[in-house]
C-alpha cells in the first residue's frame, strides 16, 4: 500500500501535463509533479495530483 503522499506508479504512467500533454516527473521530496516543458510543478495533496495550471508553481530557471 502506498502512503497518502505517494502516487501510484500506474497513475504516473498515464498522467500528462494539461498544458503541453508532455510527460511528468514525480518529485517525492517536494510532493510535486514536474512538467519541464511547461516549467510548472503541480502539487500533490493527500496523494491526489492537482492538475490545475492555476495551482501550479513556476519552476525557477
Amino acid at each position: 500500500m502506498t502512503e497518502p503522499s505517494e502516487i501510484d506508479p500506474k497513475l504516473l504512467e498515464i498522467l500528462v501535463c494539461p498544458l503541453t500533454k508532455g510527460p511528468l516527473e514525480y518529485d517525492r521530496a517536494a510532493r510535486e509533479l514536474i512538467s519541464r516543458k511547461a516549467g510548472l510543478a503541480y502539487p500533490v495533496r493527500d496523494g491526489i495530483p492537482i492538475m490545475l495550471p492555476d495551482e501550479a508553481r513556476r519552476l525557477e530557471e
